[in-house]
């Protein structure tokens, strides 16, 4: 029973430190990149930036100022799901960059600002999202918008970056908009790495006439495991086997030499996986 209760709150104290480190992540990048070079990548930190640059207010406060009310409005339109992750994160992100906020910038140069900083954003909210977390913003206004209009989610997020980014087009300048659209698309790659993993394993499906052949060459030669799926072709209407087998990127060359050899006239699919879990593969489809 004391083992049951230890990994439970083991995995909590774990979440907190992702969140943690994540949101200090995020608070380099825009002291470090983003603010000093107006790159307005997006969400309440490029709000911020935008406000600061017309009346000179400190970021972390307007941050404050709109996660807040984000947070409260949120949990009185979607109901208190968010818990209690959220609000810290709303509140332990502006504070971090108010911290923080005297570091030197690392470059002027906008363009290594735009890659730098957004490589930096979606490192940390890669780590907070790990630890089923969020830092609030404009993602809760994104998921009332979702709620209260049927809009999906995904146009939700991108039409609100894309007004905090038009609207930082018209009082910083077009050109540093065009860069924060950079640094929003690089933050959005970051965030799948660090969630998914760099590496990719291959999930191979394959339709032969010698399946049992393709079978014991794999099972042997390769030494990897496979699965037979019952399927019915779409134009025969004849039963047949499907063999999947996911094997790592090392290992397709030699796995299309092996069915190649036994039947050159099979059909075989390739595609990515970027999580394979179980046994024979590591964490993120390593083999």
């Amino acid at each position: 029973m004391q083992h049951r209760l230890q990994r439970p709150l083991g995995r909590k104290v774990m979440e907190y430190v992702l969140l943690m480190i994540g949101s200090g992540l995020i608070a380099l990048s825009f002291n470090l990149f983003l603010s000093p070079n107006q790159v307005a990548s997006g969400g309440v930190s490029g709000i911020s930036i935008i406000v600061q640059e017309v009346f000179g207010l400190e970021p972390a406060l307007t941050q404050w100022a709109l996660n807040i009310p984000l947070f409260i409005l949120g949990t009185w339109v979607l109901g208190g799901q968010f818990g209690v992750k959220t609000a810290v994160g709303s509140v332990l992100l502006p504070l971090l960059i108010l911290l923080t906020r005297g570091l030197p910038p690392l470059t002027d140069n906008l363009l290594l600002a735009g890659i730098y900083g957004g490589m930096l954003v979606g490192m940390g909210l890669g780590l907070v999202f790990r630890g089923r977390a969020s830092t609030g913003g404009l993602d809760l206004a994104a998921q009332m918008i979702h709620r209260l209009t049927g809009l999906s989610l995904g146009l939700a997020v991108a039409l609100l970056d894309g007004l905090v980014i038009l609207t930082a087009g018209l009082v910083l300048s077009p050109e540093k908009a065009m860069y924060a659209l950079i640094g929003l698309f690089v933050t959005s790659k970051t965030i799948n790495v660090v969630q998914l993993g760099l590496s990719y394993s291959k999930v191979a499906f394959i339709i032969s006439n010698e399946a049992e052949r393709i079978r014991q060459a794999i099972l042997v030669e390769l030494d990897r495991g496979l699965t037979q799926l019952h399927a019915t072709g779409g134009y025969t209407g004849e039963e047949r086997l499907v063999l999947m087998a996911v094997v790592g990127q090392n290992e397709v060359t030699r796995l299309k030499e092996l069915v190649k050899a036994t039947d050159p006239e099979a059909f075989v699919i390739l595609n990515d996986t970027n999580e394979v879990l179980g046994e024979g593969f590591k964490l993120h489809g390593s083999p």
